[in-house]
């Protein structure tokens, strides 16, 4: 994998595997946010400002409390769940555990995009899993597999999962979703120390996967909006994916302003209202794109810019992380 020095995209998956405690991070899915529901490409990438890790304690706190608490009713969902031999989980030992006060010690929001489920369910199944497995050595056909036994797994906290929070947290490498049934480790361009970055901007509000994924599909039964984001929205992503994966910045930023515009005008409810005004300043003035983060409706919105100082005194009152600097 490139290496990369100041940015959270990093991967620590060598002292992720080495610690008694070993911890799991967020994922940022840079792109694919809709479209891979309707089989489109996807970009996603591990992010190590936030993480989690399975731990033990007197359950003293109600933080602790209540995610031991958490973890019990998610064991009972376990233990009813069908999974192949190969990737069958020790639940006895996982409730014995539970009894004995784990807990899942993190710092990743909910309801930020960042995969907060995806972290704990990566961490579970890397612990109780009676097939230890390497992320370096899984092949692509295993990581089909592992995606949809992580959507089994993950669909306790938010209906339908596509299974792809977990597998990024649990892998933690960059991943190329090419597919429904086609995922792949991905190498992304080292970072520069240049004037463009990604960044997140945090809309101060949480947003629900739930009711967001269900207002995308009541939309979907429209015809009208089906050819616009078959025609438009994953042309631009795959386009954005293309381009970026190959440091190409001119059609980069071409088609993320065309995804930009399109989430504007299609993505309305999904966009936090405080964000809208910035979303369109951003259009007109050419400065920083915007774009969903996850599903949208509160948390974080991804920014682009290729001048960042320019775009931050823009967002001024904003607060922002860079990511990834070029």
């Amino acid at each position: 994998m490139l290496s990369f020095k100041r940015n959270y995209f990093v991967n620590l998956h060598y002292q992720k595997h080495n610690m008694t405690n070993p911890l799991f991070y967020a994922k940022i899915l840079l792109f694919g946010e809709y479209g891979i529901i309707e089989d489109s490409q996807g970009l996603t990438l591990p992010y190590s400002f936030y993480k989690g890790t399975l731990k033990f304690s007197e359950l003293d706190n109600d933080f602790e409390k209540k995610s031991n608490q958490s973890l019990e009713k998610y064991s009972n969902y376990l233990l009813d769940l069908q999974l192949p031999s190969e990737y069958k989980l020790d639940v006895s030992s996982f409730k014995d555990d539970i009894a004995k006060g784990l807990f899942f010690d993190s710092n990743i929001p909910q309801g930020y995009g960042v995969g907060s489920s995806g972290a704990l369910v990566a961490a579970i199944f890397e612990k109780y899993s009676f097939t230890k497995r390497e992320p370096d050595t899984i092949s692509k056909n295993e990581l089909k597999d592992l995606k949809m036994i992580f959507g089994q797994l993950e669909s306790y906290f938010h209906g339908k999962s596509s299974g792809i929070d977990p597998l990024i947290c649990f892998m933690n490498l960059p991943i190329l979703i090419a597919s429904k049934d086609s995922v792949d480790k991905v190498s992304i361009p080292a970072e520069e120390l240049g004037k463009g970055a990604i960044f997140l901007i945090d809309s101060g509000t949480i947003g629900e996967t739930g009711p967001m994924i269900q207002i995308f599909f009541e939309k979907l039964k429209n015809e009208g909006f089906r050819k616009t984001l078959k025609k438009e929205l994953i042309r631009y992503n795959i386009a954005c994916i293309d381009a970026f994966l190959r440091k190409d910045m001119n059609p980069f930023f071409k088609n993320l302003k065309k995804l930009s515009v399109w989430a504007y005008e299609h993505f309305r409810p999904m966009i936090p209202e405080n964000l809208f005004n910035i979303w369109k300043k951003g259009i007109d003035s050419n400065a920083y794109y915007l774009k969903l983060c996850g599903s949208g409706g509160g948390g974080y919105i991804l920014g682009f810019s290729k001048d960042y100082e320019k775009a931050e005194k823009m967002l001024e009152g904003f607060h922002k992380e860079v990511t990834y600097r070029f």
